[in-house]
């Protein structure tokens, strides 16, 4: 399994490293022609604005909504996630609006709010150490959206089919079980073809 790592802004090279532990292949992704070579793409965090930007100027938004209609799995993590929602609060578009979920940005507060939680993860046998860094958090989600894990009764970790997103940095941690997750899919997914 390859899996490529979206190299526009954030913590890559993090990424990069997690998804080698989990035993995959792992892509730096800097131009919207290497998503023909992967099987999978994680949007890390960053700044979601920033990292949408870039996306539009680089030509990433045709290709991943693209890549999404083959049903290649695409993670978003932190801003990654963001980028995923069919809608943002108090924004009047979205950036790829493939995922039927509402997300409310910075929404756990601000940089010196930042914190660590161990989450329980519907598909891991045990919690997952989990950092928030001026997370967001999903408001809503529709009737095709699993929701895989809530910190205080906020929605943190959700799936729709080939999707995944999550509020915090799984990469920022030594488990790697969340990336092994996603690799699942992906095998899962290039099975199905």
């Amino acid at each position: 399994m390859k899996i490529g790592v979206l190299a526009l802004q954030g913590a890559v090279k993090e990424h990069l490293k997690m998804i080698e532990n989990a035993g995959a292949e792992a892509i730096v992704i800097k131009t919207s022609d290497q998503c023909d070579e992967i099987d999978g793409i994680i949007i890390p965090g960053g700044e979601s604005t920033t990292i949408g930007r870039l996306m539009k100027l680089y030509g990433f938004i045709e290709k991943l909504n693209e890549f999404s209609k083959q049903r290649k799995p695409i993670f978003g993590t932190c801003a990654g996630m963001i980028l995923l929602a069919k809608e943002v609060v108090g924004k009047s578009e979205n950036h790829l609006g493939l995922m039927d979920m509402k997300v409310a940005r910075n929404a756990f507060g601000r940089q010196r709010e930042s914190f660590e939680a161990n989450l329980p993860i519907k598909g891991l046998e045990s919690p997952l150490r989990a950092v928030f860094i001026r997370a967001p958090l999903i408001e809503e989600v529709g009737s095709g959206v699993e929701v895989l894990s809530e910190y205080n009764g906020k929605i943190v970790a959700a799936r729709q089919g080939h999707l995944l997103a999550a509020s915090f940095h799984p990469e920022l941690t030594d488990d790697f079980r969340l990336h092994s997750y996603f690799i699942n899919m992906v095998k899962q997914f290039s099975l199905v073809k």
